[in-house]
Parts: structure tokens; sequence; C-alpha cells
């Protein structure tokens, strides 16, 4: 997901598409996580590859994209205003701090990437049966409520959330354990141009 600072930027302004980050206006006002390979391949394939990669590279020479280590630090970066707009934000980060006061919201520009978390259930749990009532509980309305008020999206449909309805893919795990390295390599050149 995408955040803004809420007092540099307004609503109305906000890029629509990755197309509208090519616009000088936001020279020097992007950032992006330093780690997220995982979205750039899945933003860069779903857009089409030698598109994508055009359009990234376009993006970074006319207007940059900082680098920041750390989500929750780059939320605070948008919040404090050094860093007007992120292009890779978990909401959760920006929920907390908006709901502080601070000047942030996220936003979705099209193709809205997410990242899964699981559960799971260990081979030899020490009480199976105690495992499976806890791990239904988590997949329930009553458990992801749990995880909805703390910010987290939910994965439960019968729960209401905006990220839910804001058509996200999700990455995919398999491209990037067989790919990663290919887009790392594709990462460093495109976004941070640091050669590998």
């Amino acid at each position: 997901m995408q955040a803004y600072n809420t007092n540099l930027i307004r609503k109305a302004e906000l890029p629509k598409s990755y197309q509208d980050l090519r616009d000088p206006r936001w020279k020097g006002k992007l950032a992006i996580e330093a780690e997220d390979v995982d979205w750039f391949a899945a933003v860069v394939k779903d857009l089409g590859e030698s598109a994508g990669l055009k359009l990234f590279r376009d993006i970074a020479s006319t207007n940059g994209l900082a680098l920041r280590k750390g989500h929750t630090l780059l939320a605070g970066l948008v919040a404090s205003g050094e860093v007007p707009l992120a292009l890779t934000l978990y909401n959760h980060n920006a929920d907390r701090l908006k709901q502080k006061g601070a000047p942030i919201d996220w936003f979705f520009i099209q193709p809205a990437f997410a990242r899964v978390n699981g559960i799971a259930l260990g081979r030899k749990a020490p009480h199976p049966h105690a495992a499976v009532l806890f791990y239904d509980f988590m997949l329930g309305p009553e458990g992801q409520s749990i995880l909805q008020k703390a910010n987290y999206v939910p994965t439960n449909l019968k729960l209401d959330n905006p990220a839910t309805r804001a058509n996200l893919k999700f990455i995919d795990p398999e491209m990037v354990l067989d790919e990663l390295e290919r887009w790392e390599k594709d990462f460093r050149d495109v976004v941070s141009h640091r050669p590998h």
C-alpha cells in the first residue's frame, strides 16, 4: 500500500497509476522500503516485465526513489513530512500514527499487492486438538476482529475493511522463492542504482 503526508499532499493530487509517478511534480518526494524486492517484482510482472522495468527506471531517473530500511521507520518519515509519499508501507503502521493525530493516510495504486501472513499447526504439537481450535478461532470472525482492531487486514471476508475492498492481489511466494536473486538484481539496478 502507499501512504502520504496529508499536510503536504492533498488527496485529490494523489497519483492514480504508477505511470503518474513519472510526472516531475514527484521529484524528491518518493520513497520505497529498501528490501521490498518482492513487491517490486510483483508490480513489474503485472505491468509486463519490460514495460514495468522501463516505467520504474523512468520514475527513478526523473524523480528519484529514496530508500529507507524498515516499514515502521518509513511510516514515521511520512508522518513527519520527511517523505511526502511512500510507495511501500504497511497500512497498520499508517493507521496507528493516524489514530495518534499524525498527518498520514494510506491509499492504493493498482495493481495493489499485499503480502500474506500465515498460521499453521506444528506437526508434533503437544496438544493438537487445542491447536486446531486455536487455528479455527484465528481464522474465524472473532479472531480476525482482534487482528482488525490492531489495524491489520483481516482475511475473513465477513469483516468489512477498506483494504479487502481494494482489489488486492497477493505476492506469489513461489515467484519470490524461485526468482528472488534475479529480482534483487533488477531492484538494485533500477530502484537503488547500485551495481550488483
